[in-house]
């Protein structure tokens, strides 16, 4: 009724009007009601009008994202230190399920830490010197049960003590010290395998006392000859394991625990070891590295036939060489791990180099030193650039396809830093008091090692890099 007012009001407004002022003075009030009625209601509904466009335009935003900063931290923790390019988001690390914030917030911390400390979050960890440390070692051969006899070098007589007062310094930034605690908090609900010769064991070993400083390990496994154990944190349900697998392939060793051989040693190249191979996806982190067993004299076989050999006199079998076996090992394994659908953390340790000199281990070579070398001021034996340039092109040639499947794959090069460390190895103290009568290997002969580390000694700080690497 009052719409139909208004539209014969505005269709003839003087005909209406001349008819309402001949009327009497009540119908002129009752006009003005009607009037000022719609008026009211034109205006209600421009109120509501213009509210219902404000709720609009605040709903076509979407909520900011939660917790945006944690996630973002989550992403770039594993970013490779080879590797800082466009493409390295795909080396972002997932958590597993086990994993919660309170986990996170170790590495995290450190994270941001050590970026503070070295003003950026480029930095080269493998490059520098060796800087004197009035600190000393993290634990002694009385605080670590975990050492072994032949790196035990305080017990065994080693008289000086210089060795252990020395720190890695990388040239373009600080490396922090391991944080045990917030290492072990890391590794909550998480599984490390060691994958190799005697030095992995050898840095096993070290990683276990730096460990053990703050929560005991069980051993809960030791294969026959105690080569491959596997120990437990139960605080932590932490797992820490080494594997022994000297040539990372399938082979087949007659050899003594002496390194006396009764047969040449097979290899098959294109076979991985299934002592580790099977243990695969059991794993969170791997570190795995070959090495000097290469130089041994071996058979080698693909696809089931003898294709040649390393050093095999007397044989009518091709020379290949150990680089040859040392590649096709390398390139085998890299091959099942980036193509394997378990996705652990990945470091691949370059080879360790020794320090005899005037000889070798067999022929009467030492390791006197008592200092570190300075930076420059030795070069690599000529094997070991061999095997070091083996394991960079391999490891180029995997990285390719590591990142575009999003496997988390570094390369952890330890040899630069090792180089420097001539006094770091046990020598003749690889035995308890080597000089005293009735002492060396008791056949008269007093063999050295110039290959594995007093513990403590340099191979601590491993340890250190490792948490860097994880870290960045």
């Amino acid at each position: 009724m009052a719409n139909k007012v208004v539209m014969m009001m505005m269709n003839n407004p003087s005909s209406s009007f001349s008819s309402l002022s001949l009327s009497n003075h009540k119908h002129t009030l009752l006009l003005k009601l009607l009037i000022s009625f719609l008026l009211s209601g034109l205006a209600f509904r421009l109120i509501l009008s213009n509210y219902s466009i404000s709720i609009s335009s605040q709903t076509e935003h979407p909520p900011p994202p939660h917790n945006l900063d944690r996630d973002r931290d989550r992403d770039t923790l594993f970013r490779s230190v080879e590797t800082d390019h466009a493409l390295s988001h795909q080396l972002q690390y997932n958590f597993t399920d086990h994993t919660n914030d309170s986990d996170e917030a170790p590495l995290r911390d450190f994270q941001e830490n050590s970026n503070h400390e070295n003003g950026s979050s480029q930095c080269d960890i493998f490059v520098g010197k060796w800087v004197r440390d009035p600190s000393g070692p993290r634990y002694t051969n009385e605080t670590c049960r975990f050492i072994e006899p032949p790196q035990n070098c305080m017990r065994n007589g080693r008289p000086d003590s210089d060795y252990l007062y020395w720190r890695w310094s990388p040239r373009d930034c600080e490396l922090p010290t391991l944080d045990a605690p917030n290492f072990l908090n890391l590794m909550r609900h998480k599984s490390w395998a060691f994958i190799g010769d005697s030095i992995s064991r050898n840095h096993v070993q070290s990683l276990l006392c730096i460990l053990s400083q703050v929560e005991e390990a069980t051993e809960v496994y030791h294969d026959e000859e105690f080569k491959s154990k596997r120990w437990y944190f139960p605080g932590h349900n932490f797992t820490l394991s080494v594997i022994w697998s000297p040539y990372l392939v399938k082979a087949d060793v007659f050899e003594d625990n002496d390194g006396h051989s009764s047969a040449q040693t097979q290899i098959y190249l294109d076979t991985v070891d299934p002592i580790w191979s099977q243990q695969y996806t059991n794993f969170d982190y791997i570190i795995f590295a070959g090495g000097k067993w290469f130089l041994k004299t071996a058979i080698y076989y693909e696809n089931r036939t003898i294709v040649g050999c390393h050093y095999c006199p007397g044989r009518n079998l091709t020379e290949l060489g150990y680089d040859f076996g040392y590649r096709k090992a390398i390139r085998r394994v890299l091959d099942y791990m980036t193509k394997s659908s378990h996705k652990p953390l990945i470091l691949f340790r370059t080879t360790a180099p020794d320090h005899f000199e005037n000889g070798e281990w067999f022929s009467g070579g030492t390791c006197n030193r008592t200092e570190p070398f300075n930076e420059g001021e030795a070069g690599f034996k000529d094997v070991d650039t061999v095997m070091m340039n083996v394991e960079l092109e391999e490891f180029q040639r995997a990285e390719n396809v590591a990142l575009k499947k999003g496997i988390k794959l570094k390369l952890f090069d330890t040899s630069k830093a090792s180089l420097l460390r001539p006094d770091g190895h046990p020598g003749p103290y690889r035995n308890f008091q080597p000089f005293s009568e009735g002492g060396g290997d008791g056949d008269g002969k007093l063999i050295r090692d110039c290959l594995h580390w007093c513990l403590p000694g340099p191979i601590d700080y491993w340890n250190d890099l490792i948490m860097y690497a994880l870290s960045h």
